[in-house]
């Protein structure tokens, strides 16, 4: 029994029709979704189940199943439950990912601008982290706001690719997270293609949801928030 992530195909798509598969004190399982589960720092989506008109189940959080394309949707406290064999509209609650979505891509362009291996980060709807293996009095936080932010400015269309295990064992430097690594088995690996400013693309290993254009994260100010961590500097959850 698999879920069909649709988000994985595109990450702008905010609601679907799918059929319930299981029913669980773990929570709902559907043959489809648009609800990105936690993972890769990024909080899992929140949203609501259509059962029919005036009759909305609330989804609380979204959490991984026990195989790699398994979904649980957990509903809130007390909603009434669907039965397997159901049809659902799933609706995503589109501002709060949209958030997450940009500050996935701001900490994407952020990693470009600090050449350093990242050793963790997370990433909620009201501000994102990296921590990156790098000693604190390496980095220039002026220098680092203003080239982000140039890279936001110039704009340009972001893209998700794939290539197969064996391309990427041979370009290890495209997987900049030291503690995360790309999830293998299935053949194939997915990548963001980023143009940049000073040379051609960089890619990255996407793990959630990212913006289409690198434009859409607006302005970043590392300092203020707390989108960089060196070595030694990482805070309390």
């Amino acid at each position: 029994m698999t879920t069909e992530l649709l988000f994985r195909e595109d990450a702008y798509l905010r609601t679907a029709t799918a059929r319930v598969l299981a029913v669980s004190e773990r929570g709902i399982e559907l043959d489809r979704t648009v609800f990105y589960p936690l993972g890769g720092g990024q909080a899992g989506d929140t949203g609501r189940l259509l059962r029919g008109p005036g009759d909305a189940l609330a989804i609380a959080d979204t959490r991984k199943g026990e195989g790699p394309d398994r979904v649980l949707h957990l509903p809130a406290p007390g909603a009434p439950l669907p039965q397997p064999g159901e049809t659902v509209t799933l609706e995503i609650d589109w501002p709060r990912r949209y958030r997450l979505m940009r500050l996935h891509t701001a900490l994407h362009l952020l990693s470009c601008v600090i050449p350093a291996p990242v050793t963790g980060g997370n990433i909620t709807p009201e501000k994102a982290r990296l921590d990156f293996d790098i000693d604190f009095s390496q980095l220039n936080a002026e220098r680092i706001e203003r080239e982000t932010n140039a890279l936001v400015a110039a704009g340009g269309a972001t893209e998700t690719v794939w290539i197969t295990d064996a391309e990427l064992d041979t370009q290890p430097d495209l997987v900049k997270t030291m503690s995360v690594q790309p999830p293998r088995g299935a053949g194939r690996v997915r990548l963001l293609r980023i143009p940049r400013y000073r040379s051609p693309t960089v890619w990255r290993h996407p793990r959630g949801k990212h913006c289409g254009d690198r434009g859409d994260p607006g302005a970043q100010d590392p300092q203020r928030g707390q989108a960089q961590q060196a070595r030694g500097d990482r805070p309390q959850q």
